[in-house]
């Protein structure tokens, strides 16, 4: 069995941040540290989150021999006669010209990657349109009800209780558009923050309503306790979303939907479990290919949950299926740094 690449980052910037996101889901490749005279550097905030080392001071990282490759994207000048000074023997150096090419590769990847993500979300919300439509219409009936009653009464405190019923179906309308807008919108690809695992799931049940009829179904909360994930929100959300989706309409709306959370120590596990007509043996194999659907033509772009695994494995977790023909399907999500 070969041994793992061991790898040091110099420069926190958001070179080093990216790098370290793409390596550290690289098999094989094992960071042994990011360095960064900035101590606030967002690569050494992201490091602290995965429990990788990090220092203010470069000599750190280069005079260590367990070091493979020095990965320099500093642009400091001044750097490659102190790596040459210090460096072991044994150690490659990615740097000046060669450390642009491979950041640009990177930056490449990870702007087609946002731009598929987007793409399919996009899709997807043409999908809510009967559900926007109806939450929208129904309380614009209301208002418009209410102004008339009011154009014709004469009572004050009346008119007074009709106008706060005004205002609140208002503010439910807002809010629809709100939800909506910002589960649309297209969001920084590096800004990882705490999330509770149990409210993600609360919100994607909620956007997932516009898209199916979950009045028919029964919907199972099982979680456990409150899990903290650092983890890009939105990305989260758009998954718990898709499998959610996906679920119901492998019910034809009628069934039962459970969602269970666990932790055990800093593993977290996410459940989105459905009584469908569950997956084919043979199509179980290719259910995360990119293009690849079982839905009816024009009903999928085959990107679904090509994007949820990749979002999952970008947060350093695994995507299982269990699936049984006529029976249901079950995804599990395991997450192994969660708190």
């Amino acid at each position: 069995m070969h041994e793992s690449m061991k790898v040091a980052i110099l420069g926190g910037g958001k070179g080093g941040t990216i790098l370290l996101d793409l390596l550290t889901q690289l098999p094989g490749v094992d960071v042994v540290g990011i360095a960064d005279k900035d101590p606030a550097a967002p690569g050494l905030k992201r490091a602290r989150s995965l429990n990788i080392p990090v220092t203010e001071h470069a000599t750190d990282l280069i005079a260590n021999h367990d070091v493979n490759l020095l990965i320099d994207v500093t642009g400091d000048p001044g750097l490659p006669p102190l790596i040459a000074a210090h460096k072991g023997p044994r150690v490659e150096v990615l740097g000046g010209a060669a450390a642009r090419l491979l950041w640009n590769l990177v930056q490449h990847e990870s702007a087609l990657q946002a731009q598929i993500f987007q793409a399919e979300k996009l899709a997807g919300i043409g999908s809510f349109a009967a559900g926007i439509a109806h939450d929208i219409n129904n309380p614009l009936q209301l208002i418009l009800g209410l102004a008339e009653t009011i154009a014709e009464e004469t009572d004050l405190p009346l008119i007074h209780e009709f106008a706060a019923d005004i205002i609140q179906a208002v503010k439910r309308t807002t809010a629809t558009c709100r939800d909506l807008t910002r589960y649309a919108r297209r969001v920084s690809a590096d800004e990882f923050v705490e999330i509770d695992l149990n409210a993600k799931l609360d919100e994607a049940l909620k956007i997932a309503r516009y898209a199916t009829r979950l009045q028919d179904l029964t919907v199972v909360r099982d979680y456990g306790e409150k899990v903290i994930l650092q983890a890009r929100p939105e990305e989260m959300l758009h998954a718990f979303v898709n499998l959610i989706v996906n679920a119901v309409q492998a019910m034809d709306e009628k069934g039962t939907l459970t969602l269970t959370t666990r932790r055990d120590n800093t593993q977290a596990v996410v459940t989105i479990q459905d009584t469908g007509r569950g997956i084919p043996p043979e199509m179980l194999g290719r259910l995360f290919e990119p293009f690849f659907t079982t839905k009816p033509p024009g009903e999928g772009t085959g990107l679904g949950l090509y994007n949820v695994k990749s979002i999952v494995e970008q947060h350093f977790g695994k995507i299982l299926v269990d699936s049984v023909t006529g029976k249901g399907t079950t995804f599990r999500l395991v997450f192994s740094r969660a708190r």
